[in-house]
């Protein structure tokens, strides 16, 4: 398991990235505001529209140091990679699966039992959790309803049925995701899930959440050698990251949903954070997006026991657990893979 480095953050949309020996510096109207020693970073995620240098781009290819390039809103841009150094190997054995859509459905099919599992429990332990302020009933009925979905799952016989398994199973879900936001009710409030752009606070919370995780699935992949951007369900499409997008669906409920509700829950995030554009699109303003990240990284560090290797780890560490466990299986040393399944 490799050690669980820092992530940098950069949230100023004005920043210019550069490199200066063994450091990145932050420029600011052409002015110094930080400078951050390399050695310390596994990743550095930055909103700012400036850009960074082609010397630190490539020091950060050479070095392994993800860099990744988001808007402020968190829709993912572009991502620097250094030299594919992957077993080629496990490669080819990922591409002939994805290639042949019997083997591909087996990986999906474990992707969304993860999946509906994870949603089911958000709402179970939030009706045992809170059963004097929830309708423990209509979770409860909900949850039912996935419950049955995850049998459908087992047992369905093309990817297109599974896709349209885990979309219904998807609007149960969300039909019941405001009932889970117990406090600032009058500005934190969820109708319908929308992303492009999302439309109100807690679906730009979602997708900007959802955007960082898929980053960190699409490293944890490459760091076992794996290619992120061939697939078992999701198709491949020029430029989209089809395996991470498999990867993160079972840690969606509870890595992403769950750390938005507790920003809204716990009153970390305000109303006043947010602003909408002419878009109609609304997106976090710097100091929120700026204690997103600081949040987002307290979160990572938290230690958790994984269900099924059995040792703690940090919930930042899951992403690259749940990829070792991929390449394991692709290479046959698992009988399947077992995905991330939270109690």
């Amino acid at each position: 398991m490799r050690r669980l480095l820092n992530t940098l953050y950069i949230t100023s949309q004005d920043c210019y990235l550069s490199l200066e020996g063994e450091n990145i510096v932050i420029l600011t109207n052409d002015k110094i505001a930080g400078r951050v020693p390399l050695h310390n970073l596994e990743g550095i995620v930055t909103c700012g529209f400036k850009g960074a240098s082609p010397a630190l781009m490539g020091k950060c290819a050479e070095d392994n140091i993800s860099l990744c390039f988001m808007k402020p809103s968190g829709k993912f841009l572009a991502r620097v990679t250094g030299e594919q150094r992957g077993n080629v190997l496990l490669r080819k054995a990922q591409y002939h699966i994805s290639e042949n859509e019997t083997e591909s459905l087996e990986y999906a099919r474990s992707f969304i039992v993860g999946k509906l599992f994870n949603s089911r429990w958000v709402l179970e332990r939030a009706a045992r959790d809170y059963p004097l302020r929830l309708d423990s009933e209509k979770l409860k009925r909900v949850s039912s309803d996935i419950k049955a979905s995850i049998t459908m799952a087992q047992s369905c016989t093309s990817i297109d049925i599974l896709r349209g398994i885990e979309g219904e199973s998807a609007s149960r879900y969300f039909s019941v995701f405001d009932d889970l936001i117990l406090q600032q009710k009058e500005h934190f409030f969820f109708n319908i899930r929308n992303k492009r752009p999302p439309l109100d606070n807690v679906n730009a919370m979602l997708s900007f959440s959802y955007s960082l995780l898929a980053s960190m699935c699409a490293s944890a992949l490459e760091a076992v050698g794996l290619d992120p951007y061939v697939g078992f369900m999701h198709t491949d499409l020029p430029g989209r990251k089809s395996l991470a997008l498999d990867l993160m669906e079972e840690l969606r409920s509870v890595y992403a949903d769950r750390f938005v509700l507790s920003l809204i829950n716990k009153k970390i995030v305000s109303p006043n954070g947010f602003k909408k554009m002419e878009s109609g699109a609304v997106v976090m303003d710097d100091d929120t997006r700026r204690l997103f990240f600081s949040e987002w990284q307290k979160r990572k560090l938290e230690t958790i026991t994984h269900p099924f290797l059995k040792e703690k780890l940090e919930w930042g560490v899951v992403p690259y657990a749940q990829a070792l466990l991929l390449a394991r299986t692709i290479r046959g040393d698992l009988d399947a893979y077992p995905p991330f399944m939270w109690k």
